[in-house]
């Protein structure tokens, strides 16, 4: 979430007129995230999120995520629930801009999650892909088809001049060069509705002394139809790396560079989503190459970000080096590495944690 399109207090009241949401108690702009401008907003009834769509997003495909949403909801995934206006619309206009309202969702994100939080999103990931059947797809805007243009677009910005920035550029080119001709043909794995940016700043949790529980998914705004193992990939890459600091405090580790990849998440992760949905020999075959991909995807998006987002606009930039450290990582693992017991498999030839 971020804020690209600020709003007046009149310009919030004036559209929640529309709505049976009572009145206009507060509202603040979220800063978390890099694609759309969001607002928590306090009303006399409660709590609930306004989110205006930017950039990335084409406006007719913006009825898709809220049909997913109602979709999700209705089978019993905790995510949040486009809210209509009096004449029964879900999605309206403020600002120039495509607007909807949808429930907020108790809880709090987790920004160093344990094997625990791994286990359970790892879980949910399963429910989601299982809730998502049947429903028409949507292309992946974001896949291998558009990495090439990413890359090529990133030069475009300001502040790519830097030499750091050139070599993560030919960096990024070198690996694509050798992920896309191994990326799976679409037939090749089994395909649904997937989250796509399912980051811990997505997934909210609730406990208190009796419990401790997954209490919603968030911001399906990059959700599309591709392989379902993708996704877990993108969970991976997402949950199971942490600052190399804060690593090596814990496990006497050491790391040369940012982040520290931990085996007993993934092995969480994957222990979680197989609970619920095994993977099939293919899917497991095909997981360093998807991890790779993964990795490359938000290094190219952090790396166009970097240059590209307004220097007024509420954003936290994300760091595209972490996510060049985890391809780094990903393009090491032998191809059977998802094939072993994960702690071994993802450890190098002498039995080593490997370090990004």
């Amino acid at each position: 979430m971020a804020v690209y399109t600020p709003l007046s207090t009149e310009q919030v009241r004036e559209f929640l007129n529309h709505y049976d949401l009572g009145e206009l108690v507060a509202f603040q702009g979220i800063a978390e995230g890099v694609e759309n401008s969001n607002f928590l907003l306090q009303t006399t009834r409660g709590r609930f999120i306004l989110t205006l769509f930017e950039r990335r997003m084409d406006p007719a495909e913006l009825p898709w995520f809220l049909e997913l949403m109602g979709r999700l909801s209705a089978r019993g995934l905790s995510c949040p629930q486009p809210i209509a206006d009096r004449t029964g619309r879900t999605l309206s206009q403020l600002a120039g801009k495509p607007g909807v309202i949808v429930s907020f969702l108790p809880g709090s994100s987790q920004a160093h999650p344990d094997a625990w939080a791994c286990r359970a999103v790892g879980r949910a990931l399963a429910e989601l892909h299982e809730a998502g059947k049947g429903m028409g797809a949507r292309a992946n805007r974001l896949g291998p088809e558009a990495w090439p243009v990413l890359l090529e677009a990133c030069g475009d910005g300001k502040g790519g001049e830097s030499a750091e920035f050139s070599a993560l550029q030919a960096e990024a080119g070198q690996a694509l060069s050798r992920l896309l001709p191994a990326w799976p043909k679409p037939e090749a794995l089994p395909r649904g509705q997937i989250h796509a940016d399912l980051f811990p700043d997505n997934v909210f949790f609730l406990s208190d002394a009796y419990e401790r529980r997954l209490s919603g998914v968030i911001d399906f705004y990059f959700a599309c139809t591709d392989f379902l193992t993708y996704d877990l990939a993108i969970v991976l890459n997402a949950w199971c790396f942490e600052e190399a600091d804060a690593a090596e405090s814990r496990s006497g580790g050491s790391s040369e560079g940012r982040v520290i990849f931990r085996p007993d998440k993934a092995a969480a992760v994957l222990e979680g989503y197989e609970s619920l949905r095994p993977l099939e020999p293919a899917e497991r075959a095909a997981l360093p190459v998807l991890c790779q991909g993964a990795a490359m995807r938000f290094l190219l998006t952090r790396l166009y970000d970097w240059t590209h987002t307004p220097p007024d606009a509420q954003v936290t930039r994300k760091d595209p080096w972490a996510y060049a450290e985890r391809l780094r990582h990903f393009m090491r693992l032998s191809p059977q590495a998802f094939s072993l017991p994960v702690e071994t498999g993802l450890k190098d030839g002498g039995g080593r944690e490997v370090k990004a």
